[in-house]
């Protein structure tokens, strides 16, 4: 028997009400990677300390590889910065996928903590800018291979049907 390698999934993409309005993101086909026991779920802002649901939060000045380096800061909307909390999810995330072995990860996009390549701009008026989120960006920097849902779904042709 071939012991298949296990990813990092989005919690949130298996149906795990996580996201920060108390929702999650279901996707059948990602989730069914957790049934078969080929991911493990991990969500970095529980991780990190943020209690469920809690205002959204963007990062400003950057993106999640300038958080790790000190020149950008996470804000929620309502002002406040929340950086502690995301780097500390960064940071256990990363702890997680040591010790599994893991070596991809499968985050949903635009997140300030998960997002690959495209993140929101921190102006909360929906805008996206190029980057990654805060964990996404740590798992990068450490070798870990990061693709978002949607670039997963797109790459082995199935749909993104997120739960409403």
């Amino acid at each position: 028997m071939v012991k298949r390698k296990k990813i990092l999934l989005s919690a949130c993409l298996a149906g795990v009400n996580c996201t920060y309005n108390g929702k999650n993101k279901l996707n059948p086909y990602l989730k069914r990677l957790f049934d078969e026991r080929s991911a493990v779920l991990f969500c970095p802002e529980k991780l990190g300390g943020f209690d469920v649901p809690h205002p959204p939060s963007e990062i400003l000045f950057g993106d999640g590889m300038d958080v790790l380096k000190g020149n950008a800061v996470v804000v929620s909307r309502t002002g406040k910065n929340v950086t502690v909390l995301f780097m500390e999810g960064a940071k256990r995330s990363m702890r997680l996928a040591k010790k599994l072995g893991i070596k991809k990860a499968v985050m949903k996009a635009r997140s300030p903590s998960c997002g690959c390549g495209m993140i929101y701009d921190g102006l909360f008026k929906g805008r996206l800018k190029k980057g990654f989120g805060v964990t996404a960006a740590l798992l990068k920097k450490n070798g870990i291979e990061v693709i978002t849902d949607e670039e997963y779904l797109r790459n082995n042709k199935l749909q993104i049907t997120n739960a409403k």
